[in-house]
């Protein structure tokens, strides 16, 4: 009986850890977006770090030496990119982005305003950068023009691109074309590259997330979850980076593969490079300066000859850890849902809450339908200890009776009371 009170105990709880999960999801989940006045973006000036080097690992190209250290460049103007679930904003100086809204997920502390995955700012920076290894080539450093500063995804328009051009050494130019669809918060960075030079280049292209330290807005302390670095190949499967992992040099993934992602995951959303199958890759994490970091992925754009232009495309994920949008993108993708040790036990639970969630449409009458199944599951095993303790209290007045009959004589005593319990089964 004793057994059966705990078994029913340790259900309780878990589901009550397991709706206190959902109202989370449902209080950070899909609502009509939040009304926020937009100020002016301000030019900001973005810290300067070297490019990554590829190791020995990769055939190393003609034109790819340790790069030489850039100047601090001034802040770039900010272009604004508006889509159905994105608001984002690109720094010319790199095209890189500086900051991603979530229309469709309000904020972890501030309900009222829309989550912000990607930011930077003076107690925050979580960036998205890519680049050309090679002395003078364009990176995140270099300056890049685009043809404005505001786009949008206007009514019955599936597609937006923005492109962003830059010229580097020896008259080579990057042109780097951001791609985005509706309804998705995957965008297609492509990296075109002309060599205008007198002789044949072999670059590699580079994609990176930088990031601090710092765990996410409104992580809880009592409840903590990982914050960092995770990497998915087919030989290694998934594994997760920690900062201190970073912080003391570790690498425990696989370095080198030709397939596979790298990203960066925090409670409920990820951002993740994903580059094309069967590329020989190199991933890499970094410590830039104190309490910053960053993780991406080396890729070859091969042989370019002069006067020729090559193209490569890479897909960058940034919104909801949703596990059926992100097992649909990449292999492993939907790992970043990290249940911890309850894996086995919270991951089925929770896909039962999301098909009820996909019946009727309410988190609420989700749970409700959720803890009336779990009750109805269980029901067999709660009716017996229910019986069980009936019959107990049926017995107390002559399991009473043996104790006045036989007083001190605990031997009799006991030999009488297991007379009973085999008589009353």
């Amino acid at each position: 009986m004793d057994t059966q009170r705990l078994i029913l105990a340790m259900i309780f709880f878990f589901s009550l850890f397991m709706l206190f999960e959902a109202w989370q999801r449902e209080s950070r989940g899909p609502s009509a977006p939040a009304t926020v006045e937009k100020k002016a973006p301000e030019a900001q000036s973005p810290p300067v770090s070297a490019t990554p080097t590829p190791t020995t690992k990769l055939t190393p190209p003609t034109a790819a030496d340790t790069p030489v250290q850039r100047a601090q460049q001034p802040g770039g103007e900010i272009v604004r990119v508006e889509t159905d679930v994105f608001s984002i904003d690109i720094d010319t100086v790199g095209a890189t982005l500086t900051r991603a809204e979530l229309k469709q997920h309000r904020g972890t502390v501030d309900t009222s305003r829309n989550f912000v995955l990607l930011e930077r700012n003076d107690g925050r920076i979580y960036v998205a950068q890519s680049g050309l290894i090679g002395e003078g080539l364009p990176n995140h450093n270099s300056r890049f023009s685009a043809a404005g500063t505001e786009f949008q995804l206007g009514q019955g328009q599936n597609q937006l691109q923005v492109r962003f051009e830059a010229q580097g050494a020896g008259g080579v130019k990057l042109t780097k074309i951001y791609t985005f669809e509706r309804g998705s918060y995957t965008i297609a960075v492509t990296h075109e590259v002309h060599n205008g030079a007198a002789a044949p280049l072999e670059p590699y292209a580079y994609y990176q997330l930088e990031r601090d330290g710092n765990p996410p807005e409104g992580d809880s302390k009592m409840m903590p979850t990982f914050t960092g670095v995770a990497v998915y190949t087919d030989k290694e499967k998934f594994q997760k980076v920690s900062f201190e992992d970073i912080e003391k040099g570790k690498t425990p993934y696989a370095r080198t593969a030709d397939e596979g992602w790298i990203g960066l995951v925090q409670h409920y959303f990820v951002t993740a490079w994903i580059p094309p199958q069967n590329i020989g890759r190199e991933y890499f994490t970094r410590r830039l300066r104190e309490n910053v970091y960053s993780a991406g992925v080396i890729l070859p754009l091969g042989r370019i000859e002069p006067g020729a232009q090559v193209m490569q495309q890479v897909t960058l994920y940034a919104g909801p850890q949703d596990q059926e949008r992100l097992a649909a993108i990449a292999p492993g993708l939907d790992l970043t849902v990290d249940y911890g040790w309850l894996t086995i036990i919270a991951a089925p639970l929770f896909w039962v809450l999301k098909t009820l969630y996909g019946w009727v449409g309410n988190w609420g009458v989700a749970i409700i339908l959720l803890t009336v199944l779990i009750k109805l599951l269980f029901y067999p095993l709660s009716a017996a200890s229910y019986k069980s303790m009936a019959r107990m209290r049926v017995l107390a007045p002559k399991l009473q009776r043996l104790k006045e009959q036989y007083g001190d004589d605990r031997q009799r005593m006991q030999q009488a009371m297991m007379e009973l319990y085999k008589t009353e089964k």
